[in-house]
């Protein structure tokens, strides 16, 4: 894979992808990104999950010209959630080239869609229902469009859009380029590439089937705000010798080692953007059992030499099911047994499906644990170091103490006090990261992931078309 500077791309883009703590492209974001930077049409065949918004979004943005007011590129898409999802993702790889892009979807007010048209959006992303009212009124107008795409194609002619689509096709300017992205290519779509597109390219990737046989795999379901408070509790109560925590950006990479680092976790960051000597400094520590837990982005992680490791956590689940492989690959090595648990908010079981369908497996659910389930943990384990000095039996010099406290308290006292003071009792400080309170204020407290593009939840019952 790339990195997103070896894509010639405008220091605009590049620095809004850099702010969104991206690095490398996924496989078809690779493929795809210099061919649509051509101008070229082309049909982009990948699942669901594996960034495709920023594989048109980003050449789509890069040509869009300020010069000019008027409408020039157009999404379609199935639902009105996506429509909102690949609206906002694109506002945020145009964020400093000041490219908008509008959601057009049915179940919104059109008088309000049609206000904020007022705007002067480059971009228009909508349902097909939807944007044909607008196209009746004439509130929306297609004819100097130069950048058309489908996305999720199969889908949409799935739900019964063929005919709403060849309307729009029609309406668009012949000369303009076409993306069209689909996770299946039924003879249907073959036939509305003929129809409509100019000698299409098809790209594809072909996601590895891989098991991770020695990696116990569990997940759970929580709100993006409570992430932090649940890594602590497990981290409390499974007490990995090394443990790495993988989190979706860099900044969120650091914010996270340092709120882990005041709550008396022994944890370190490392990312791309730190220092070669820094980077090594912190490996060393880590392999040295100095540090116990390591907060990583995929690319800083990919490629390193690291043992022992008992415990992978997916603060972020990965954007690509590839990277999800990878992660927990770092587990269950040299023929130990070892445990990846995954975070998942309300809007990324799409996600996790699509890991499942790559690994072959299903991913165990498991409840999100208390905070007595997190002391309990952290209980037990003095214990087990108790019983462990005493099989030592390497304590003579403490004998003497120990009667002369004897002779002042009980045993039973005696022994509980020594346990509080031996165990270290969660502590859940109120903190919350900057993405979590961008959530919060944007979607309240769930998640939603990124270049993965989170997508509904694929064949629900009696799908409702969106006008």
């Amino acid at each position: 894979m790339k990195n997103f500077n070896e894509l010639g791309l405008s220091q605009y883009i590049t620095r809004a992808i850099s702010e969104m703590g991206f690095e490398e492209t996924t496989p078809i974001q690779e493929i795809t990104i210099p061919v649509a930077l051509d101008g070229k049409d082309l049909i982009g065949q990948a699942q669901t999950g594996t960034g495709k918004t920023a594989a048109y979004g980003i050449p789509m943005i890069e040509k869009i010209s300020l010069d000019v007011d008027f409408i020039q590129a157009a999404v379609l898409t199935p639902t009105r959630e996506l429509a909102m999802q690949v609206a906002e993702e694109l506002n945020r790889i145009g964020q400093f080239k000041k490219v908008y892009a509008l959601p057009i979807y049915g179940g919104q007010d059109i008088n309000r869609q049609i206000k904020a048209l007022k705007n002067r959006p480059q971009i228009i992303v909508g349902t097909p229902g939807r944007l044909m009212d607008h196209m009746r009124r004439r509130t929306i107008r297609l004819n100097r469009i130069q950048i058309l795409v489908l996305d999720e194609a199969d889908e949409m002619l799935n739900m019964g859009f063929i005919e709403d689509i060849e309307t729009i096709l029609a309406e668009v300017p012949a000369e303009r380029q076409t993306l069209l992205f689909s996770a299946t290519m039924p003879k249907s779509i073959q036939d509305l590439a003929e129809r409509f597109m100019d000698h299409p390219q098809l790209m594809h990737t072909q996601a590895k089937e891989i098991t991770v046989p020695l990696t116990e795999q569990i997940y759970l379901e929580l709100h993006e705000s409570d992430k932090l408070d649940v890594l602590s509790r497990l981290l409390d109560i499974y007490s990995p010798e090394l443990a790495i925590v993988f989190a979706r950006t860099k900044r969120r990479v650091d914010e996270l080692g340092e709120a882990l680092a005041k709550r008396g976790y022994s944890a370190e960051s490392i990312h791309g953007d730190l220092t070669q000597a820094r980077r090594d400094a912190v490996m060393r520590k880590f392999k040295e059992g100095t540090i116990e837990v390591l907060v990583a982005t995929d690319v800083a992680a990919r490629g390193l030499d690291i043992s022992g490791v008992s415990h992978v956590f997916n603060f972020d689940i990965p954007q690509d099911p590839e990277s999800y492989v990878h992660r927990i690959g770092r587990t269950g090595r040299a023929g130990k047994t070892g445990l990846a648990v995954t975070f998942v908010t309300p809007r990324e079981f799409n996600l996790l499906r699509l890991i499942e369908n790559i690994i072959k497996r299903k991913i165990k659910r498991v409840p999100v644990p208390t905070l007595l389930d997190a002391f309990r943990g952290q209980q037990q384990l003095t214990v087990e170091k108790l019983l462990q000095v005493v099989a030592e039996d390497d304590y003579a010099q403490y004998r003497a103490t120990a009667k002369e406290l004897l002779e002042q308290t009980d045993s039973e006292t005696l022994l509980a006090a020594a346990l509080k003071m031996l165990t270290k009792e969660p502590v859940e400080k109120p903190t919350l990261l900057s993405d979590q309170l961008t959530h919060k204020k944007k979607f309240g407290s769930t998640g939603k992931s990124r270049f993965a593009g989170n997508r509904r939840v694929k064949h629900r019952s009696g799908p409702a078309r969106n006008r």
